[in-house]
């Protein structure tokens, strides 16, 4: 055979016979979650690929204090993966305005996530998204079962519910009514002004207008949640000024406290540390009926490296990260993260199974200081923190910290025209 002939003959074979013979593509994640290491090689990746055979991933975390700077880098040298872990808000959107992230409003399954879910990986103006919303923690109440029944308690529903709760509670003398500690603001900040402040600022609807400018933070509904905080003083337990986050697990899964203000964060820690069974309820409503707000907070999506080779393997992957499948293979192996679509997923383990409800009967938002609130000084939410500590010891009131707050955001936030 001449070589003419031969190099026609390989060129049929190729033709007719190529798809057994192509190469394997590969694909890349990047990510700071090196704890995720496992559910992906054992179960997302396994998944995926049973439905694409021809596409091999890997999931490559780099250390959660190094990630940032690193992947940047990699961005900018064009050695970055194919899939980007995307920080919820600013760490994200730095990256996509440098271009290092493709905008994702063609992909079909973006449409299964709703404004909110989206919110912390769309450009300011909302109108462009550029990562796939991946997992997020819900805020609400874990309590001892327990102590509940033992005292004839109902799972309150409403303010005045709750407070009974707390008032039967500390009567006993044998129990602290709610573990949480102001040392450093944060833990109170996050389980408790974002927890029960929906409540009152009625949500995104309050959330947007903050930052259209047609709400102030010292308007009532944004007073009245460091109000309601400030009279769970009398439930903290003596000494909660000097109680660290560490103190406040401690004290629940004791036994010692009968109601944690939580992130759903704390699921796998409890259900590993708690002796007893344990429930969870959203924040109360004021008045029976009314709307229940959660709060959210966005976690980790998924992102397309603009520079990528692989993009249409690369989208692949991504609509699978959208799907159900993947929603319930993530929040059965991570307990407490929870997928974001709009698309209900079952969930194994009871206390997550009940977090997870409350999106199917609650308006989600997010922390309002989340983003655009946060990018200037004062910052919106250390000044939160500091003044919410202060609201809670009885050393300022609400009002004074809602004008103070007010006026560090006009310093330097102009509402968009």
């Amino acid at each position: 055979m001449t070589l003419t002939r031969y190099l026609l003959a390989a060129a049929v074979i190729c033709a007719s016979g190529g798809a057994g013979l192509a190469a394997e593509i590969t694909l890349t994640v990047e990510s700071w979650r090196g704890d995720d290491a496992a559910m992906w090689q054992e179960k997302i990746i396994p998944a995926f690929q049973a439905a694409n055979p021809g596409i091999k991933v890997v999931f490559s975390p780099t250390a959660d204090g190094e990630y940032d700077a690193g992947v940047e880098g990699r961005l900018a040298e064009g050695t970055a993966g194919d899939l980007i872990s995307c920080r919820p808000f600013d760490g994200a959107l730095k990256l996509f305005e440098a271009g290092h992230l493709a905008p994702l409003g063609d992909l079909p399954e973006m449409a299964g996530f709703s404004a909110v879910a989206k919110a912390a990986w769309s450009t300011d103006d909302r109108s462009t998204a550029f990562c796939v919303p991946v997992g997020a923690a819900i805020h609400g109440f874990i309590y001892n079962k327990e102590i509940f029944e033992a005292l004839g308690l109902g799972v309150p529903a409403t303010v005045a519910e709750f407070h009974a709760a707390l008032d039967t509670i500390a009567a006993t003398r044998r129990y602290i009514p709610i573990a949480l500690g102001v040392t450093d603001g944060r833990d109170a900040s996050a389980v408790g002004y974002q927890n029960i402040g929906p409540t009152y600022w009625k949500g995104e609807a309050g959330r947007l207008g903050l930052i259209a400018g047609t709400q102030k933070l010292a308007d009532e509904n944004w007073i009245a949640p460091y109000r309601e905080l400030a009279s769970w003083r009398p439930y903290m337990g003596s000494g909660f000024e000097a109680q660290t986050y560490s103190d406040s697990q401690n004290l629940f899964t004791l036994g010692r406290a009968a109601i944690y203000p939580a992130g759903s964060w704390e699921i796998p820690g409890f259900t590993a540390n708690a002796p007893f069974a344990m429930g969870a309820f959203p924040p109360p409503v004021v008045s029976a009926g009314d709307k229940c707000f959660v709060t959210e907070t966005p976690v980790v999506g998924i992102g397309l490296n603009a520079a990528s080779a692989n993009k249409d393997a690369a989208l692949k992957l991504l609509a699978f990260v959208a799907s159900r499948q993947f929603g319930e293979i993530e929040a059965n192996a991570l307990p407490g993260l929870f997928p974001m679509s709009d698309e209900p997923v079952t969930i194994a383990d009871p206390l997550a199974a009940e977090f997870a409800s409350w999106r199917t009967r609650c308006e989600m938002t997010i922390s309002p200081a989340a983003g655009m609130l946060s990018r200037g000084t004062p910052n919106l939410e250390d000044e939160t923190r500091k003044g919410l500590v202060q609201v809670i010891k009885g050393a300022e009131t609400p009002e004074t910290i809602g004008a103070r707050l007010q006026a560090g955001l006009e310093r330097w936030y102009k509402p968009p025209k």
